[in-house]
């Protein structure tokens, strides 16, 4: 007598989701069982299509559906493992857009749109639909570092039409005004602003949304955080200590937001010269030790490398993963370690961000 449904659900118990330490059949991860003689079809649907342990689930799936084949004496199955991604969460709002994630930083100058844009391609490429939001009003850079100077804004009736680049769909406010124009807009006039772009852009449906947030902890990204529901933050800084001051309290603000910080990355870790001699410039591991202090994750860290500033210039993001296997491992593994963190986060009950001021 062949495999039958009950028996592959009951191996399935034995399979355990790297991260949330749960089997895959009380995680209700276990879609569907078909069984076709000695050939077998399990559907397993994932927190994100990015899941960068895919390749583990499968393996121990497969070895545990053989073994209940062998238990039996049945000859060798054939295994197939679908995955796919759970549901879009249904809200009022974004409610096409399974993750909203805002990168922040306690200051300026260290890389943030760098990392924004890293993130969002690098999420694209392990398997997601990514959008990049840039929030940074006062100072719009993704524009450039996406190369969108050719392409125009468009809109249908009053909702804007994102920018198509790089595998991922992008919004700046950089696009809309006059490029030579300071912001000189004060906190409510930046609130509106970016509540437009967000809420009045036709993003789709995302499995992620990676918000390229304004520096510091004033009340600009204060009230950006408010008004989105995020499910988490990551936070940029470089290895010296006058920068991971601010990073620290950054850190603070989203805690007093009630929004989990999903890691941090510590971004400059280290110089790659053209002669490929690595040198310490900030002074590399700081960003990693204060993620361990303060109990945070470490997502990696990110070299930096003079290829990687002239395709910021030249708006070719993906040339990044052509420049060194060093550099395309640090990036995949952010992106990678993201997936992980939000996956986590997801699994837990979520909670509302709340703000009381005193």
């Amino acid at each position: 007598m062949p495999l039958q449904e009950s028996d592959v659900f009951e191996a399935l118990r034995g399979v355990e989701d790297p991260d949330l330490k749960k089997d895959l059949v009380s995680l209700g991860m276990v879609q569907q069982v078909a069984i076709d003689g000695d050939h077998v079809t399990t559907t397993i649907e994932l927190t994100t299509p990015a899941c960068p342990m895919k390749d583990r689930i499968k393996a121990d799936i497969t070895a545990a559906i053989a073994g209940a084949a062998t238990t039996r004496g049945l000859a060798e199955q054939t295994v197939d493992v679908v995955f796919t991604a759970a549901a879009t969460p249904e809200r009022d709002v974004l409610p096409g857009v399974r993750h909203v994630i805002a990168v922040g930083a306690g200051k300026g100058g260290v890389g943030k749109s760098t990392i924004s844009t890293l993130l969002a391609i690098g999420l694209s490429r392990l398997g997601a639909t990514c959008g990049l939001l840039d929030g940074d009003i006062y100072g719009p850079s993704l524009g450039t570092m996406l190369g969108l100077d050719d392409l125009d804004a468009m809109a249908e009736g009053n909702t804007l039409v994102p920018f198509p680049a790089h595998g991922i769909k992008s919004m700046t406010i950089g696009k809309l005004v006059d490029p030579d124009k300071p912001m000189i807009w004060r906190g409510p006039m930046a609130h509106k602003a970016f509540s437009q772009l967000l809420l009045q852009t036709d993003w789709g449906t995302l499995d992620y949304l990676i918000v390229d947030l304004p520096p510091g902890t004033g009340d600009v990204p204060l009230s950006l955080a408010q008004a989105m529901p995020l499910s988490g933050a990551v936070i940029v800084g470089t290895p010296q200590r006058v920068a991971l001051e601010d990073a620290r309290r950054a850190v603070r603000m989203f805690g007093e937001l009630g929004v989990p910080v999903l890691g941090l990355v510590e971004n400059m870790s280290w110089f790659i010269a053209d002669d490929g001699r690595e040198y310490d410039l900030f002074g590399r591991g700081g960003g990693e030790a204060m993620a361990s202090d303060m109990g945070l994750p470490f997502l990696g860290p990110m070299p930096m490398h003079i290829e990687m500033r002239k395709h910021a210039d030249a708006g070719t993001p993906l040339a990044n993963f052509e420049i060194c296997s060093e550099i395309t491992d640090a990036i995949e593994h952010m992106s990678g370690e993201l997936a992980r963190r939000v996956s986590m986060s997801a699994a837990q009950a979520p909670t509302q961000p709340t703000i009381s001021v005193s």
